[in-house]
């Protein structure tokens, strides 16, 4: 049974250490919820939260548009991509949004100094509209036949 497609299911990575895990999993859930509400009842259109550790050893994953929830210092998927994904919007340097939608696979970091500075990017990542942004990008009209 196929669960997740990797053009429309965004997948949500989170650190896998206790400090990821306590504060940042929670934002992560927030902004799945967010998404899987906006899916208008496609089954596949919907968003899964792992950790990083786990999406970094299964490859396959890697071809879903993703999104980093949390710094660098504990989501090593947010330490590899924050160094090449262009900064789309910040907060007085401590909440940081970073993506590049015209890519594909999509990808995006959200991250700031402390928990509370991440949960502020993940809200800022839906309030200005970048999330509506993400989603309209891959969850196109699909011309493809299926049979």
């Amino acid at each position: 049974m196929k669960l997740v497609d990797t053009d429309e299911t965004v997948v949500i990575v989170t650190g896998s250490d206790l400090r990821a895990e306590e504060r940042d999993r929670p934002t992560a859930y927030r902004l799945k919820q967010e998404i899987d509400r906006r899916s208008d009842g496609q089954v596949f259109r919907r968003a899964v939260v792992v950790g990083d550790n786990w999406y970094l050893e299964n490859r396959v994953f890697h071809l879903n548009p993703s999104i980093a929830v949390g710094g660098p210092g504990v989501n090593a998927l947010a330490a590899e991509l924050s160094q090449s994904l262009p900064l789309v919007w910040t907060q007085d340097q401590r909440v940081y949004v970073q993506a590049n939608l015209e890519a594909d696979p999509k990808r995006v970091v959200l991250w700031g100094m402390d928990a509370e500075a991440t949960m502020v990017a993940v809200q800022a990542f839906v309030s200005q509209g970048f999330l509506e942004d993400l989603l309209r990008r891959i969850w196109r009209f699909r011309t493809e036949v299926y049979v």
